[in-house]
């Protein structure tokens, strides 16, 4: 399935901004799974300098600064991408414990993921996560099923609810109020998988989103979102979207892979200026066939 990609973001700021300097990370990646077959960067006002750069987890991103004063900041990426059709061969048997037996026991492969076992600044648990774990990733339970119902549990225990949280609410306010964010599931999906030892990553991206029957899609409607990456052994990394409870297909879109939410944040920036300012932003994920 291809799709036209449109993410426009607008600041608006009470005072002038005077100098702004800022990272992107809304280039789609290129995988096996999918190709970005043109990307193209819109910045007003015209910054002085854009450049694109490669990250640690290899994401593509692109810096720029603008040095002149402005009350109006708008940027605009569109992407042409083209997803595949899943390709799962074969699902591992392999148990949650024989799985972390390898991770204790290879440490080639230790090393490999260890950064995606441990706390980062959006990602960390006490006692009551573990303990949320533990009832779907039970020892001799095959590791791909235990993940699978993990991601059922967090669906079918938490309402969809995006007045319930912010970028900043701590993952055990969400596991207590059940409510939350795709954000906030994916983040407390990894908590739990890393609390017991296993590797999880942060997925970006975007999902095709329907109308309702009968009614036309309204522009703008679409929005990011966000899920989780497991490795599996001899499976490599594998796809979940707790909050649809889903394996990702066609319709989820990759832009950035992190430990969690801060690594691959779609703008993030620094500006000179006082005062408050009003973000919006509008997402078209736009079905070409």
């Amino acid at each position: 399935m291809k799709y036209k990609l449109v993410h426009k973001t607008t600041y608006t700021y009470v005072n002038a901004v005077h100098n702004y300097q800022c990272i992107i990370c809304l280039h789609p990646v290129n995988s096996v799974s999918q190709v970005c077959e043109d990307y193209k960067l819109t910045i007003e006002p015209k910054p002085q300098n854009l450049y694109p750069r490669k990250d640690y987890f290899d994401n593509t991103k692109y810096y720029f600064s603008i040095l002149k004063p402005h009350k109006v900041l708008q940027v605009t990426a569109t992407s042409i991408v083209e997803v595949f059709p899943s390709k799962l061969l074969f699902v591992n048997s392999i148990s949650c414990e024989a799985v972390l037996h390898l991770f204790r026991t290879k440490l080639a492969l230790k090393n490999e993921l260890l950064q995606y076992q441990l706390p980062s600044p959006f990602i960390f648990w006490d006692d009551e996560i573990k303990t949320f774990a533990e009832s779907c990733l039970i020892a001799d339970t095959p590791f791909y099923e235990a993940i699978a119902k993990l991601s059922s549990k967090i669906f079918t225990d938490f309402e969809f609810n995006s007045g319930a949280t912010n970028l900043n609410t701590p993952l055990k306010t969400v596991l207590k109020e059940r409510k939350g964010v795709c954000q906030d599931f994916t983040h407390l999906m990894i908590a739990c998988l890393r609390s017991l030892g296993f590797a999880a990553r942060y997925v970006s991206g975007y999902l095709e989103t329907l109308p309702p029957k009968g009614k036309v899609k309204l522009q703008g409607s679409d929005a990011s979102h966000a899920w989780i990456s497991v490795y599996v052994p001899e499976m490599g990394w594998c796809e979940f979207d707790p909050t649809n409870n889903i394996i990702p297909g066609e319709r989820h879109l990759v832009t950035a892979y992190g430990r969690d939410y801060s690594d691959i944040s779609p703008l993030k920036g620094i500006i000179f200026s006082s005062g408050e300012h009003r973000v919006k932003v509008e997402v078209d994920v736009i079905p070409l066939g």
